[in-house]
Protein backbone atom coordinates (compact mmCIF):
# COMPACT_ATOMS: atom_id res chain seq x y z
CA UNK A 1 0.00 0.00 0.00
CA UNK A 2 2.83 2.40 0.76
CA UNK A 3 4.37 1.78 -2.67
CA UNK A 4 0.99 2.29 -4.36
CA UNK A 5 0.45 5.49 -2.38
CA UNK A 6 3.89 6.78 -3.35
CA UNK A 7 3.39 5.88 -7.03
CA UNK A 8 0.04 7.71 -7.03
CA UNK A 9 1.71 10.74 -5.49
CA UNK A 10 4.50 10.84 -8.07
CA UNK A 11 2.05 10.39 -10.96
CA UNK A 12 -0.22 13.14 -9.67
CA UNK A 13 2.69 15.54 -9.15
CA UNK A 14 3.99 14.86 -12.64
CA UNK A 15 0.49 15.37 -14.07
CA UNK A 16 0.07 18.64 -12.17
CA UNK A 17 3.32 19.90 -13.74
CA UNK A 18 5.80 19.77 -10.87
CA UNK A 19 9.17 20.64 -12.48
CA UNK A 20 11.26 18.19 -10.40
CA UNK A 21 11.29 14.40 -10.57
CA UNK A 22 10.39 12.73 -7.26
CA UNK A 23 11.55 9.21 -6.45
CA UNK A 24 10.95 6.94 -3.50
CA UNK A 25 14.58 7.26 -2.42
CA UNK A 26 14.01 10.92 -1.58
CA UNK A 27 11.89 9.92 1.41
CA UNK A 28 13.95 7.04 2.82
CA UNK A 29 15.45 9.58 5.22
CA UNK A 30 13.78 12.78 6.50
CA UNK A 31 13.99 15.38 3.74
CA UNK A 32 12.30 18.49 5.05
CA UNK A 33 13.68 20.70 2.28
CA UNK A 34 11.86 18.68 -0.41
CA UNK A 35 8.64 18.49 1.61
CA UNK A 36 8.66 22.28 2.13
CA UNK A 37 9.22 22.87 -1.59
CA UNK A 38 6.34 20.54 -2.53
CA UNK A 39 4.00 22.13 0.05
CA UNK A 40 4.84 25.66 -1.09
CA UNK A 41 4.35 24.65 -4.74
CA UNK A 42 0.96 23.08 -3.98
CA UNK A 43 -0.17 26.14 -2.01
CA UNK A 44 0.88 28.40 -4.89
CA UNK A 45 -1.03 26.18 -7.33
CA UNK A 46 -4.11 26.40 -5.15
CA UNK A 47 -3.85 30.20 -4.56
CA UNK A 48 -1.01 32.11 -6.27
CA UNK A 49 -1.61 35.27 -4.16
CA UNK A 50 -0.88 33.55 -0.86
CA UNK A 51 1.97 34.85 1.27
CA UNK A 52 3.67 32.06 3.22
CA UNK A 53 7.34 32.62 4.19
CA UNK A 54 9.58 29.95 2.60
CA UNK A 55 12.28 30.13 5.31
CA UNK A 56 12.97 26.68 6.84
CA UNK A 57 16.50 27.14 8.13
CA UNK A 58 15.78 27.04 11.86
CA UNK A 59 13.48 24.84 13.89
CA UNK A 60 11.17 27.75 14.70
CA UNK A 61 10.88 28.64 11.00
CA UNK A 62 10.01 25.04 10.09
CA UNK A 63 7.29 24.84 12.76
CA UNK A 64 5.83 28.16 11.63
CA UNK A 65 5.89 27.02 7.99
CA UNK A 66 4.06 23.75 8.74
CA UNK A 67 1.45 25.55 10.87
CA UNK A 68 0.85 28.19 8.19
CA UNK A 69 0.39 25.58 5.44
CA UNK A 70 -1.93 23.44 7.59
CA UNK A 71 -4.03 26.48 8.55
CA UNK A 72 -4.23 27.60 4.91
CA UNK A 73 -5.38 24.17 3.72
CA UNK A 74 -7.91 23.91 6.55
CA UNK A 75 -9.48 27.32 5.88
CA UNK A 76 -9.28 27.50 2.08
CA UNK A 77 -9.55 23.89 0.91
CA UNK A 78 -11.14 22.24 4.01
CA UNK A 79 -8.29 19.71 4.07
CA UNK A 80 -7.09 18.59 7.50
CA UNK A 81 -3.37 17.81 7.55
CA UNK A 82 -1.37 16.04 10.24
CA UNK A 83 1.38 18.50 11.16
CA UNK A 84 3.46 15.91 13.02
CA UNK A 85 3.69 13.63 9.98
CA UNK A 86 4.50 16.57 7.74
CA UNK A 87 7.28 17.67 10.11
CA UNK A 88 8.76 14.12 10.00
CA UNK A 89 9.34 14.64 6.24
CA UNK A 90 9.55 10.89 5.50
CA UNK A 91 7.18 8.32 3.99
CA UNK A 92 4.38 9.28 6.38
CA UNK A 93 4.48 12.83 5.01
CA UNK A 94 3.68 11.50 1.53
CA UNK A 95 0.20 10.41 2.69
CA UNK A 96 -0.49 13.95 3.92
CA UNK A 97 0.80 15.46 0.68
CA UNK A 98 -1.41 13.04 -1.25
CA UNK A 99 -4.51 14.64 0.30
CA UNK A 100 -3.72 17.97 -1.34
CA UNK A 101 -2.50 16.53 -4.65
CA UNK A 102 -5.60 14.34 -4.98
CA UNK A 103 -7.86 17.41 -4.63
CA UNK A 104 -5.93 19.32 -7.29
CA UNK A 105 -5.75 16.24 -9.50
CA UNK A 106 -9.52 15.68 -9.20
CA UNK A 107 -10.19 19.33 -10.06
CA UNK A 108 -8.01 18.97 -13.11
CA UNK A 109 -9.85 15.83 -14.23
CA UNK A 110 -13.22 17.56 -13.94
CA UNK A 111 -12.17 19.84 -16.77
CA UNK A 112 -11.55 16.84 -19.03
CA UNK A 113 -7.78 16.79 -18.99
CA UNK A 114 -6.34 13.34 -19.62
CA UNK A 115 -3.25 13.22 -17.36
CA UNK A 116 -2.31 9.64 -18.30
CA UNK A 117 -1.34 10.65 -21.87
CA UNK A 118 0.75 13.66 -20.84
CA UNK A 119 4.49 12.98 -20.88
CA UNK A 120 7.23 14.96 -19.19
CA UNK A 121 7.58 17.45 -22.06
CA UNK A 122 3.85 18.20 -22.21
CA UNK A 123 3.53 18.45 -18.42
CA UNK A 124 5.59 21.65 -18.40
CA UNK A 125 3.12 23.20 -20.87
CA UNK A 126 0.09 22.39 -18.67
CA UNK A 127 -0.98 25.27 -16.43
CA UNK A 128 -3.64 24.72 -13.82
CA UNK A 129 -4.71 28.31 -13.21
CA UNK A 130 -6.94 28.39 -10.18
CA UNK A 131 -6.21 31.99 -9.22
CA UNK A 132 -8.69 33.44 -11.71
CA UNK A 133 -11.56 31.63 -9.97
CA UNK A 134 -10.68 32.74 -6.43
CA UNK A 135 -12.77 35.92 -6.65
CA UNK A 136 -15.78 33.94 -7.89
CA UNK A 137 -15.29 31.43 -5.10
CA UNK A 138 -15.17 34.18 -2.46
CA UNK A 139 -18.31 35.82 -3.89
CA UNK A 140 -20.11 32.46 -3.90
CA UNK A 141 -19.17 31.84 -0.27
CA UNK A 142 -20.36 35.31 0.73
CA UNK A 143 -23.65 34.79 -1.08
CA UNK A 144 -24.10 31.38 0.55
CA UNK A 145 -23.60 32.91 4.01
CA UNK A 146 -26.06 35.71 3.18
CA UNK A 147 -28.61 33.19 1.88
CA UNK A 148 -28.42 31.15 5.08
CA UNK A 149 -28.81 34.24 7.29
CA UNK A 150 -31.69 35.58 5.19
CA UNK A 151 -33.35 32.14 5.21
CA UNK A 152 -33.13 31.93 9.00
CA UNK A 153 -34.64 35.40 9.44
CA UNK A 154 -37.35 34.59 6.89
CA UNK A 155 -38.19 31.40 8.76
CA UNK A 156 -38.56 33.35 12.01
CA UNK A 157 -40.79 35.94 10.37
CA UNK A 158 -42.96 33.28 8.77
CA UNK A 159 -43.39 31.72 12.20
CA UNK A 160 -44.80 35.04 13.44
CA UNK A 161 -47.03 35.44 10.38
CA UNK A 162 -50.13 34.09 12.20
CA UNK A 163 -50.04 36.80 14.84
CA UNK A 164 -49.00 39.50 12.39
CA UNK A 165 -51.81 38.59 9.98
CA UNK A 166 -54.45 39.28 12.62
CA UNK A 167 -52.85 42.62 13.57
CA UNK A 168 -52.58 43.57 9.90
CA UNK A 169 -56.21 42.76 9.17
CA UNK A 170 -57.32 44.74 12.20
CA UNK A 171 -55.28 47.74 11.08
CA UNK A 172 -56.68 47.53 7.56
CA UNK A 173 -60.25 47.14 8.77
CA UNK A 174 -59.97 50.10 11.14
CA UNK A 175 -61.41 53.28 9.56
CA UNK A 176 -58.96 56.08 8.84
CA UNK A 177 -59.39 59.19 11.05
CA UNK A 178 -58.63 62.41 9.18
CA UNK A 179 -57.86 64.43 12.32
CA UNK A 180 -55.17 62.03 13.50
CA UNK A 181 -53.67 61.83 10.03
CA UNK A 182 -53.62 65.63 9.80
CA UNK A 183 -52.00 65.86 13.23
CA UNK A 184 -49.26 63.37 12.27
CA UNK A 185 -48.64 65.22 8.99
CA UNK A 186 -48.26 68.54 10.86
CA UNK A 187 -45.81 66.94 13.27
CA UNK A 188 -43.78 65.55 10.37
CA UNK A 189 -43.83 68.94 8.59
CA UNK A 190 -42.65 70.69 11.75
CA UNK A 191 -39.79 68.23 12.14
CA UNK A 192 -38.73 68.79 8.54
CA UNK A 193 -38.90 72.57 8.91
CA UNK A 194 -36.85 72.39 12.08
CA UNK A 195 -34.16 70.38 10.32
CA UNK A 196 -34.17 72.89 7.43
CA UNK A 197 -33.72 75.78 9.87
CA UNK A 198 -30.83 73.99 11.55
CA UNK A 199 -29.20 73.45 8.17
CA UNK A 200 -29.60 77.15 7.30
CA UNK A 201 -28.07 78.17 10.63
CA UNK A 202 -25.14 75.90 9.99
CA UNK A 203 -24.65 77.42 6.53
CA UNK A 204 -24.73 80.92 8.03
CA UNK A 205 -22.16 79.91 10.62
CA UNK A 206 -19.98 78.48 7.86
CA UNK A 207 -20.16 81.78 6.00
CA UNK A 208 -19.19 83.71 9.16
CA UNK A 209 -16.31 81.35 9.83
CA UNK A 210 -15.13 81.74 6.25
CA UNK A 211 -15.17 85.53 6.57
CA UNK A 212 -13.22 85.37 9.85
CA UNK A 213 -10.66 83.08 8.27
CA UNK A 214 -10.22 85.43 5.33
CA UNK A 215 -9.59 88.33 7.70
CA UNK A 216 -7.00 86.30 9.62
CA UNK A 217 -5.33 85.27 6.37
CA UNK A 218 -5.04 88.92 5.30
CA UNK A 219 -3.49 89.83 8.65
CA UNK A 220 -0.97 87.02 8.35
CA UNK A 221 -0.07 88.12 4.83
CA UNK A 222 0.57 91.69 6.01
CA UNK A 223 2.74 90.44 8.88
CA UNK A 224 4.69 88.24 6.47
CA UNK A 225 5.34 91.17 4.12
CA UNK A 226 6.55 93.34 7.00
CA UNK A 227 8.85 90.59 8.23
CA UNK A 228 10.32 90.10 4.75
CA UNK A 229 10.97 93.84 4.38
CA UNK A 230 12.65 93.94 7.78
CA UNK A 231 14.79 90.97 6.84
CA UNK A 232 15.90 92.65 3.63
CA UNK A 233 16.87 95.83 5.51
CA UNK A 234 18.84 93.83 8.07
CA UNK A 235 20.68 91.95 5.33
CA UNK A 236 21.54 95.16 3.47
CA UNK A 237 22.92 96.99 6.56
CA UNK A 238 26.57 96.20 7.39
CA UNK A 239 27.35 95.90 11.13
CA UNK A 240 29.74 98.47 12.67
CA UNK A 241 32.10 95.87 14.07
CA UNK A 242 32.45 93.95 10.79
CA UNK A 243 35.68 95.73 9.70
CA UNK A 244 37.38 95.01 13.00
CA UNK A 245 36.19 91.44 12.86
CA UNK A 246 37.73 90.93 9.41
CA UNK A 247 41.06 92.43 10.55
CA UNK A 248 41.18 90.19 13.60
CA UNK A 249 40.33 87.22 11.41
CA UNK A 250 43.28 87.98 9.11
CA UNK A 251 45.62 88.29 12.12
CA UNK A 252 44.32 85.04 13.48
CA UNK A 253 45.03 83.34 10.17
CA UNK A 254 48.63 84.63 10.23
CA UNK A 255 49.09 83.55 13.84
CA UNK A 256 47.76 80.13 13.01
CA UNK A 257 50.17 79.72 10.07
CA UNK A 258 53.12 80.73 12.28
CA UNK A 259 51.92 78.37 14.96
CA UNK A 260 51.85 75.51 12.44
CA UNK A 261 55.39 76.32 11.28
CA UNK A 262 56.75 76.41 14.84
CA UNK A 263 54.95 73.22 15.71
CA UNK A 264 56.50 71.43 12.73
CA UNK A 265 59.97 72.76 13.64
CA UNK A 266 59.53 71.67 17.26
CA UNK A 267 58.47 68.21 16.17
CA UNK A 268 61.48 67.94 13.85
CA UNK A 269 63.90 69.06 16.60
CA UNK A 270 62.39 66.56 19.05
CA UNK A 271 62.88 63.82 16.49
CA UNK A 272 66.55 64.85 15.99
CA UNK A 273 67.08 64.91 19.75
CA UNK A 274 65.64 61.43 20.07
CA UNK A 275 67.91 60.18 17.28
CA UNK A 276 70.96 61.77 18.95
CA UNK A 277 70.14 60.22 22.32
CA UNK A 278 69.63 56.86 20.71
CA UNK A 279 73.03 57.13 18.96
CA UNK A 280 74.77 58.10 22.23
CA UNK A 281 73.09 55.18 24.00
CA UNK A 282 74.34 52.79 21.33
CA UNK A 283 77.89 54.21 21.54
CA UNK A 284 77.82 53.93 25.33
CA UNK A 285 76.69 50.31 25.17
CA UNK A 286 79.37 49.51 22.59
CA UNK A 287 82.12 51.14 24.73
CA UNK A 288 80.88 49.30 27.81
CA UNK A 289 81.08 46.01 25.94
CA UNK A 290 84.62 46.80 24.77
CA UNK A 291 85.67 47.71 28.35
CA UNK A 292 84.17 44.50 29.67
CA UNK A 293 86.06 42.46 27.08
CA UNK A 294 89.32 44.29 27.84
CA UNK A 295 88.90 43.74 31.58
CA UNK A 296 88.28 40.04 31.06
CA UNK A 297 91.37 39.76 28.85
CA UNK A 298 93.53 41.61 31.40
CA UNK A 299 92.28 39.34 34.20
CA UNK A 300 93.17 36.27 32.15
CA UNK A 301 96.69 37.64 31.42
CA UNK A 302 97.21 38.48 35.10
CA UNK A 303 96.18 34.98 36.16
CA UNK A 304 98.48 33.53 33.54
CA UNK A 305 101.41 35.63 34.85
CA UNK A 306 100.70 34.56 38.43
CA UNK A 307 100.68 30.90 37.48
CA UNK A 308 103.93 31.29 35.50
CA UNK A 309 105.57 33.11 38.45
CA UNK A 310 104.70 30.38 40.93
CA UNK A 311 106.03 27.57 38.70
CA UNK A 312 109.34 29.27 37.67
CA UNK A 313 112.54 28.03 39.66
CA UNK A 314 115.22 30.04 37.84
CA UNK A 315 117.92 32.19 39.49
CA UNK A 316 117.59 35.70 40.90
CA UNK A 317 118.75 37.41 37.76
CA UNK A 318 116.17 35.76 35.69
CA UNK A 319 113.54 36.63 38.31
CA UNK A 320 114.64 40.23 38.26
CA UNK A 321 114.34 40.25 34.51
CA UNK A 322 110.88 38.77 34.78
CA UNK A 323 110.04 41.34 37.41
CA UNK A 324 111.08 44.06 34.99
CA UNK A 325 108.95 42.42 32.32
CA UNK A 326 105.98 42.38 34.68
CA UNK A 327 106.52 46.10 35.34
CA UNK A 328 106.45 46.72 31.58
CA UNK A 329 103.23 44.79 31.29
CA UNK A 330 101.75 46.78 34.20
CA UNK A 331 102.57 50.01 32.38
CA UNK A 332 100.88 48.66 29.24
CA UNK A 333 97.79 47.80 31.28
CA UNK A 334 97.71 51.35 32.71
CA UNK A 335 97.97 52.78 29.20
CA UNK A 336 95.05 50.63 28.09
CA UNK A 337 92.99 51.86 31.08
CA UNK A 338 93.82 55.45 30.11
CA UNK A 339 92.70 54.83 26.51
CA UNK A 340 89.43 53.27 27.73
CA UNK A 341 88.80 56.30 29.97
CA UNK A 342 89.25 58.55 26.97
CA UNK A 343 86.72 56.42 25.11
CA UNK A 344 84.23 56.74 27.98
CA UNK A 345 84.07 60.44 28.99
CA UNK A 346 82.63 61.08 32.42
Amino acid sequence: PALACFSDFTEMMRALGYPRLISMENFHTPNFRLVSEVLLWLVKRYEPQTDIPPDVDTEQDRVFFIKAVAQFMATKAHIKLNTKKLYQADGYAVKELLKVTSVLYGAMNTKGVECADINEEDSSKFKFDLGSKISDLKAARQLASEITSKGASLYDLLGKEVELREARTESIARPLEINEAEKMMKIAIDCVLEEVQKTKDMLNNVALDEANLEVKIEKRKLELERSQKRLQTLQSVRPAFMDEYEKIEEQLQKQYSSYLEKFRNLTYMEQLLDDHRRTEQEMFEEAANMLRLTQNRLKEEEQHLLRSGNNDDSDVDIQEDEGSDSEVEDRQIMKQHATMETLLPG
